[in-house]
């Protein structure tokens, strides 16, 4: 069997995909409570991913939402990291801005628990595709177009994606107007 230059840049991302995940999982956590989920899309679900970061993207007017749905296209996968929206109801916080965890969730914002755990969690994860040698991105735009498919559980409310590639030049980069996608 000869297995090509093509199925190994894809297999490699695969596995990298997984060890992201992990380490996501393994990520400390600032209040010793476990709020981030991840997966992984590829196919027809990363597929679903990227059109939903276009109609978003047209929705609002912004290219950068477009461009980023093609950078997904020519990835071969793409992680996925949120968390939930589940306060950690620590006394006098008030690290949120509100008085206490009543306040924050009928501002509709989320917990600083929360979104620090899901900051380590993405920069762990990424830490992973660079020691891998594995081009990604952190978009908020594909984090948009998860919500907008439901691949994590619904109480999850803020999400990050990470496409992966492995190309002789980072498609990641150099993303103005004239850039040019494989």
């Amino acid at each position: 069997m000869i297995k090509t230059m093509k199925d190994c840049e894809r297999d490699t991302c695969l596995a990298v995909a997984d060890m992201m995940v992990a380490a996501a999982k393994t990520a400390p956590k600032g209040s010793g409570k476990d709020t981030v989920e991840a997966c992984v899309l590829t196919g027809e679900d990363k597929d679903a991913l990227a059109a939903a970061m276009r109609e978003f993207g047209e929705e609002v007017g912004e290219e950068f939402i477009i461009r980023d749905a093609g950078n997904v296209d020519s990835s071969h996968c793409v992680v996925i990291i949120g968390c939930k929206s589940t306060p950690f109801g620590l006394p006098n916080c008030h690290m949120c801005g509100f008085e206490n965890r009543g306040e924050m969730k009928k501002a509709g914002t989320n917990c600083v628990f929360n979104v620090t755990d899901l900051g380590i969690a993405v920069g762990s994860a990424v830490s992973i595709a660079a020691d891998h040698r594995i081009d990604n991105r952190v978009m908020y735009s594909a984090g948009k177009g998860a919500l907008r498919i439901g691949c994590l559980s619904p109480d999850v409310k803020i999400i990050w994606g990470i496409p992966l590639g492995a190309e002789s030049k980072s498609i990641y980069f150099d993303r103005g107007p004239g850039a040019v996608l494989r």
